[in-house]
Formats: C-alpha cells, structure tokens, sequence
C-alpha cells in the first residue's frame, strides 16, 4: 500500500483536492437554495409552502445517483465551457454540481427552517410591536440567533458531502475515488487503493470535524459572553 501511494500519490492529491472543490461550490450554492427553500416553506403563501414541501420530500425521497443522471442528461442542452479550473473539467463538473446543490438544497432548507424555528416567536412579537416590519424583524433579530444554530448544521453538511461526491467518478469528474479506478487499472491491485482511498477521505472528515467542533465551542462560549 505505500508503494502504491508513493508512487501515485499525485492522482490521489488531485483527487482530492477535485472532492474538497465539488463539495465547497456545492454546500455554498446548497445553502443559497436551501435559504429560498426555507423561506418558501415558512411563508403563509399555500403555493409556495406547498412547492417547498414537494420540492424536499422529492429530493430527500430519491437516491442521488439517479437525481445525478438526471441533471446531467436533462442538462445535455447546455453548451458547458469546456475548459478546466485548478485541473476540473467544468463541462462535466458543472452538471455534477448543480445535481449536488440540488440535493444538498433540501437538507440545508430543513436545518435553516428547524433554526429559525428555535428561535423564540416572542423576538419576533417584540420586534414588530417596536415598529419593525416582519422583513426587517426575521434580517436584524431573528436570524443572528437562528444563524448561531445553523452554521455548526451546514458545516455537518459539507463533512457529508465530501463523502457523497464520490458518486461523481459515474460521470468520469477526477475525485478522489475516480482517479482510485485509474490507480487500480495501473496496478492491478484494487484493495490497497481502497485503503488509501477510504483514509484520505477519514483525514478530510476528521480534519473537517475538529474545525467544527471548535467552531461550536467558541460559539458556546460567545454565548455565555
């Protein structure tokens, strides 16, 4: 297994740095969605609380593999730049990254409607009885409380979703587990690349994490403050 890895540690290292790239423009275009999502699903509109349901109980209802072949093949139409950034081929990660965001969409959308939620409906009273709108009530009072709730959840979110990516290798995008295939083809010897694969992607999770659980401390303590 070190001999493998030393000699193609190189595949390896794109790979995961394609992983961590995938999952960073996923869970960022993830929570932009999941935002409207959320609003959508709290407003008293029955059109788009009733769409909002649908939306997630769709999304979180199907696997996302056949959500990812769905997006590619629905998307085919569109002319994707066939270039690279940082060595992705963005006219297959592009397709892998809307079907991603989707996905992720969904879940974000219930962490941020469960951490608005949290929040006590009296600030929301109170601020609108001192003359605030419901707008300005949720933006000033309601989400710098929520948002305390649910940055720890999205950071949960990434952690999952560096190791969901690997389902991307399907549309022949460079991850971690993709260019493992290609190591495997070279060597001939698949479980030693399994190995290394599965402990690249234990020291992203672990790493990942500790940032967290660090981040969750010093927002306890800052509430203490």
């Amino acid at each position: 297994m070190v001999d493998i890895f030393l000699n193609y540690y190189d595949y390896f290292l794109v790979g995961a740095r394609t992983t961590v790239l995938i999952s960073l423009i996923t869970v960022f275009f993830g929570f932009i969605l999941g935002c409207l999502i959320s609003f959508m699903k709290l407003s008293k509109n029955k059109l788009l609380h009733g769409f909002a349901g649908i939306y997630v109980t769709v999304i979180r209802g199907t696997p996302m593999l056949v959500q990812l072949y769905i997006v590619y093949l629905q998307t085919d139409f569109i002319p994707f730049p066939e270039t690279t950034v940082l060595g992705v081929a963005l006219d297959r990660a592009l397709p892998c990254a809307i079907a991603l965001s989707i996905n992720s969409s969904a879940y974000v959308a219930e962490v941020i409607r469960s951490g608005i939620q949290a929040v006590d409906s009296g600030q929301g009273e109170a601020a609108r009885s001192l003359g605030m709108t419901k707008k300005q009530a949720m933006l000033h009072i309601i989400m710098p409380q929520a948002i305390k709730n649910i940055l720890p959840a999205i950071g949960n979110e990434f952690i999952t979703m560096i190791k969901e990516t690997s389902i991307i290798q399907y549309l022949g995008v460079g991850d971690i587990m993709y260019n493992n295939g290609i190591v495997i083809t070279n060597t001939y010897n698949p479980l030693p690349c399994y190995y290394i694969s599965a402990i690249i992607y234990l020291v992203l999770t672990s790493v990942l994490g500790k940032g967290i659980n660090i981040f969750e401390r010093r927002l306890q303590r800052s509430d203490r403050k």
